[in-house]
């Protein structure tokens, strides 16, 4: 990837993260968010707001991914983080989930958690799956039937974590 950078997410880039936002949504494959959502409401769901930061993977001014990331409960479970991912579908194949992924990492050992839980990796999106775990992530259980893939019907959602101290 050439020029590729990961900066914060801004309001201007809100467009371009809800045209593929709202297609993988819709397309009911990998995420639970409600259907049919606004981009307002949309925006509800993945801005994350401090402690917590969303990002966007930036190349030669097109938005490629966004991910945000923060602490996976509050209180006395902040310790452990968690984050979510999109990449636009026209940008698949390219390291573009690699390098958000790298950088999530980062931000959490960087801010001091002590690991990452994934809630909610759907065990048909083989992709993300080996992803995660060549960073490092393991598959500590899988919720049996908790996801309604589209095409597959119900199926298990693995609940991933990689430790960082």
């Amino acid at each position: 990837m050439s020029e590729a950078v990961v900066r914060p997410m801004t309001v201007a880039d809100w467009p371009a993260v809800f045209a593929f936002w709202h297609e993988i949504v819709e397309a009911g494959e990998t995420y639970a968010f409600p259907l049919g959502l606004t981009s307002d409401e949309a925006l509800g769901w993945w801005a994350e707001s401090p402690p917590g930061a969303t990002v966007v993977l930036e190349e030669d001014g097109e938005v490629l991914g966004s991910a945000k990331m923060g602490p996976n409960r509050p209180g006395r479970g902040s310790h452990v983080g968690t984050a979510s991912f999109m990449v636009a579908p026209a940008a698949r194949g390219r390291g573009v989930g690699r390098r958000l992924g790298e950088h999530v990492v980062a931000w959490h050992r960087d801010q001091g958690y002590a690991a990452i839980q994934f809630n909610a990796v759907v065990e048909t999106n083989a992709a993300a799956v080996r992803l995660w775990q060549s960073l490092g992530f393991t598959i500590i259980g899988t919720v049996p039937e908790a996801f309604d893939s589209r095409t597959h019907g119900r199926v298990g959602l693995h609940v991933m974590h990689l430790p960082l101290t």
